[in-house]
């Protein structure tokens, strides 16, 4: 069985200065706690054949357990310990920064385009503080305090800002009952809980910088654009396009760029929707002995021909059929069926997303892929990064 802790508190909510703390935790969190010495956690789910692990996003931060159902309120006092006696002492956040600031490192800048992704987000918002990537940054970790990391857990790793989602071989009225006994009895600040309630303004102008990092054996370009929120009804129109358009060998940029041109290595596209704005991504690795401006224009080329040949009934459900099978795969285990489901319930606040959002992508048309593609892309403002070696 399957469970997982959503806590909607991502990087997006780092405090200014303090890029990281979000991620930090994540860490943090599998340290010792009033009943529990550090990585118990682990001895707890691998002793008895199961796993556990956390994942931190922009928005939320979710930790999870797969193990056999017969640990379940094993598991939920161990959920309701941490959340409500962790250690936030020197010692453990002297030791995890530690442990943070070296996956940065192997991570981010010891991979040739490890600082590509980095500078996407740091690039393409002005004012929204998802310009902060995730992963945080050496200089900011550095900088924290003790007093810095005590604050941050007190004021958003309570029951009130959690998300429990429990799926598998289970009793409903006994998981109940160990819920309220457990979690329940966790205390609630009376505290309110901070909001990020910047918005990311509309760009004036479409526009052109340069990134360099050391040692990039190939140029490599982005083009982003801004998006709406995960929650918008255009949330699978987009998704359906970045499919169509750079997903697979079959996509027409992979077909245009690296099949019949041969210009680039490879070529991506994503609509990277995220619980306030988001962005929408069409990047690629220029193949060698070509040039980035020789991939640009033909990315611009592809996106001002679907004008000319507008998507067709094939590659529609041709992308539909790719996102839903890949969705279905997932939710064929229950670690799959409870992410699903605290995803929904946590970024689109509506757990019966889980099951309408499929809903909502069968009825996606032509014309709405077509839609989305000139009020995003078309007539959108781009930002192109170009990505050299130093």
């Amino acid at each position: 069985m399957a469970i997982h802790v959503w806590y909607h508190v991502g990087s997006k909510d780092d405090p200014s200065g303090r890029s990281g703390f979000a991620h930090l935790f994540e860490h943090m969190m599998f340290k010792s706690t009033a009943h529990m010495k550090a990585e118990m956690m682990d001895r707890l789910t691998e002793d008895v054949g199961g796993y556990n692990n956390a994942q931190t996003g922009d928005d939320t931060t979710f930790y999870y357990e797969e193990l056999p159902s017969n640990y379940l309120q094993t598991l939920l006092w161990a959920e309701a310990d941490r959340m409500g006696s962790l250690n936030v002492d020197e010692a453990n956040f002297k030791s995890e920064r530690e442990v943070v600031k070296e996956e940065f490192r192997t991570s981010v800048l010891a991979q040739p385009y490890g600082l590509f992704g980095y500078d996407i987000d740091k690039d393409s918002f002005a004012v929204h503080p998802y310009k902060r990537p995730t992963i945080g940054s050496i200089e900011d970790l550095d900088s924290a305090t003790l007093a810095d990391v005590q604050k941050f857990h007190a004021t958003y790793y309570r029951p009130d800002n959690a998300t429990l989602v429990v799926a598998g071989d289970f009793d409903p009225q006994q998981l109940d009952s160990w819920i309220d006994k457990y979690l329940g009895a966790v205390p609630k600040p009376d505290t309110p809980i901070p909001r990020v309630d910047v918005k990311e303004p509309p760009r004036s102008a479409s526009k052109t910088i340069t990134e360099t990092a050391p040692n990039v054996p190939l140029p490599a370009v982005a083009l982003t654009w801004l998006a709406p929120p995960r929650s918008s009804a255009d949330r699978w129109p987009l998704q359906i396009a970045a499919v169509i358009l750079a997903q697979g060998e079959s996509s027409r940029l992979y077909q245009s760029l690296v099949y019949r041109q041969q210009i680039a290595q490879d070529v991506g596209a994503e609509a990277d929707l995220r619980e306030d704005a988001g962005i929408y991504v069409i990047n690629a690795t220029v193949a060698s002995g070509k040039t980035v401006d020789a991939v640009k224009k033909a990315i611009d080329a592809e996106l001002r021909d679907i004008e000319q040949k507008p998507v067709s009934e094939g590659e529609l459900q041709k992308a539909k059929n790719q996102i839903i099978t890949d969705q279905l795969r997932r939710r064929e285990t229950n670690d799959g069926k409870a992410f699903a489901i605290g995803n929904a319930a946590t970024l689109l606040h509506d757990a019966a997303e889980v099951n309408n959002g499929l809903k909502k992508l069968q009825a996606v048309t032509a014309a709405d892929v077509q839609r989305v593609m000139d009020k995003y892309l078309k007539n959108g403002k781009s930002l192109t990064i170009d990505y050299e070696s130093k």
